[in-house]
């Protein structure tokens, strides 16, 4: 799916702005943002808790210029399911809430005429969702209190209520931009773009697919100056650009060439960059070098669109990345807007893709892969690849976030194997592929040291060991042990402390932004102690929302950052070690 552009050839018709608004259970119409999540717009408490069915309302003239060319409508995504209507008449669906999706819509929109563009967004989670719901009738962080029969009782209220089992805010709605954008009649369809590196040169070998199946196609490519520099003709063929310049993560220079494709009337240009990537024994190379991964995780959130897409915090937030000495983060735990990939193309920060598979983890109460399929995370998978393939800064895929990998072992590893060929087989440059896992019994799990790289996230000391940070240190240190026979490259891909914004004790105890600090350099010294650790992504970048619950007051302080961004004591201590030169050699 190409990302729509405007060009001589191609328009963008923006959709955002105000909409109608109203509950499936109301009649009134009211006024919402788009793009943003719903939850946050409004006074009352109904909308921050609503489960169910929601309605958006948005009437559009598209102008007699575009009469003569396709049209197509775009979403770049609706959380979490979605049905879309012109004039009344339904034109497509679309299930999970993190992925864009189109149709044309040439026939359903006719130019110079008033349109009504309506949208059924239903933003229940359950078993059978990504990420998952629990339909217990607990809340993920809630509490409970087996033999007491008010709490008994209370609880079977709760049941098929709409809780997450995640530790974020379900927010939902339109949360990216709607579109109709125009091109040809007849067009470039796609374009995959596979770079290598031998001695100077760079060697692309590309691919363009058209409406019609024609090979009527010039493919030529760009310097940052616009000059070209190769070219091609053919719907596939394969480029040598010598004495190239690489795309290398930051600080080094991250060199995006161009290629500008024609066919017809249509034409189409895409940045790209000239690197490469893979794990070799215990390292991961980027361009054939050692890259050490340094970059918390993060969230799209924040106070008012919640989980829209705002640009210009995005580059606020890169930003301070930079500001980090930071040159990675793992998108958690759902694949983010284009416009960040995009960034993170221009600006050299290396990304890990993940999808929304989050909350496969019920304790061992029940098998969670007897209620979820492959085939629709494997559509997932595939829509995320198709998307996101030819993103420099896209360096590995993640299939999800902490599963229950420990109770039912040959089950998860069926499960997830099966995904892993998948992402292989589906990636034109078959990116490492990983999958996140949660603090369990290691032993038993042989779904993690299956993957290219192994990911873990561990609360030695916050979870568990609580405020014991000598000991915590000595668990992982015990853990790190074991992982170190198998062979393969690890990265520590959560790990933190809440600390409260301004919160500080003289005897660094947890909630505390000094304890914040002791907890990082404590499991900062063991990991110093391994060769075989390619990564270190703290946890998290920001503070951000979650269900309400006794263990979040006012959502989750993990951030090196506060939700607005100000810096905590972690921040300082994080910027001034990963400004050591931990990485690329």
């Amino acid at each position: 799916m190409l990302y729509p552009i405007q060009n001589r050839a191609r328009s963008i018709v923006s959709l955002d702005g105000l909409w109608d608004f109203r509950f499936a259970d109301e009649d009134q119409w009211q006024s919402v943002y788009v793009p943003a999540s719903f939850n946050n717009q409004f006074a009352e408490a109904k909308a921050r808790k609503y489960s169910g069915f929601v309605e958006y309302r948005k009437q559009f003239i598209l102008p007699d210029t575009l009469e003569d060319s396709r049209r197509v409508l775009r979403f770049g995504a609706v959380t979490h399911n979605a049905k879309v209507f012109i004039d009344g008449s339904l034109i497509m669906e679309h299930r999970g809430g993190f992925l864009p999706f189109e149709c044309d819509v040439t026939a359903n929109v006719c130019c110079g005429v008033e349109h009504t563009l309506s949208v059924m967004v239903d933003n229940r989670i359950d078993n059978h969702t990504f990420p998952v719901g629990n339909e217990s009738g607990t809340y993920f962080f809630g509490s409970d209190n087996p033999g007491i029969p008010s709490v008994e009782h209370g609880k079977l209220k709760l049941s098929g209520t709409n809780l997450p089992n995640f530790d974020f805010f379900n927010y939902a709605g339109i949360t990216r931009s709607v579109i109709i954008y125009s091109t040809p009649l007849e067009f470039i369809s796609d374009i995959t773009i596979v770079t290598d590196i031998v001695g100077s040169d760079g060697y692309v070998r590309y691919k363009v697919e058209t409406s019609d199946g024609s090979d009527n196609i010039s493919f030529d490519v760009l310097d940052r100056d616009g000059v070209a520099v190769s070219s091609a003709k053919g719907c596939s063929g394969n480029i040598v650009i010598e004495n190239a310049q690489l795309w290398n993560p930051w600080p080094q220079d991250s060199y995006l060439y161009r290629a500008r494709v024609a066919f017809r009337n249509d034409s189409y240009e895409l940045p790209f960059g000239i690197r490469t990537v893979s794990v070799e024994g215990n390292r991961f190379l980027v361009n054939g070098k050692p890259f050490y991964f340094k970059g918390p995780g993060k969230h799209e959130d924040s106070f008012i669109r919640g989980r829209g897409v705002d640009v210009c915090l995005e580059m606020k937030d890169i930003n301070l990345f930079h500001w980090l000495n930071a040159n990675s983060f793992r998108t958690s735990h759902y694949p983010y807007d284009e416009s960040m990939y995009q960034l993170c193309d221009r600006e050299g920060i290396l990304i890990v893709d993940e999808l929304p598979a989050v909350g496969l983890n019920f304790g061992g109460n029940k098998n969670p892969y007897s209620l979820v399929t492959s085939n629709y995370h494997g559509s997932l998978l595939r829509d995320m690849i198709e998307r996101d393939k030819n993103h420099p800064c896209v360096v590995m895929w993640s299939l999800g976030n902490e599963p229950d990998t420990e109770h039912f072992p040959e089950d998860a590893f069926d499960y997830w194997h099966s995904l892993y060929l998948i992402a292989h087989e589906n990636d034109p440059q078959s990116r490492p592929v990983t999958v996140v896992c949660c603090q369990n019994d290691y032993t038993k799990d042989i779904t993690a040291k299956s993957m290219d790289v192994v990911c873990l996230n561990r609360y030695y000391g916050w979870y568990n060991l609580c405020g014991e940070l000598e000991i915590a240190g000595e668990a992982l240190e015990e853990e790190l042990k074991f992982w170190e026979k198998i062979g393969k490259p690890l990265i520590l891909s959560e790990y933190g402390a809440d600390a409260i914004p301004g919160m500080h004790s003289t005897v660094p105890e947890m909630f505390s932004e000094e304890f914040q600090v002791e907890y990082l350099k404590t499991m900062n010294g063991i990991l110093d102690k391994f060769d075989f650790i390619i990564g270190e992504q703290p946890w998290n970048f920001a503070d951000f929302d979650t269900q309400q619950g006794p263990m979040r007051a006012g959502g989750n302080h993990k951030g090196l950052f506060s939700r607005d961004r100000t810096p905590k004591m972690a921040a300082y201590y994080v910027k001034s070690r990963w400004s050591n030169n931990l990485d690329y050699v």
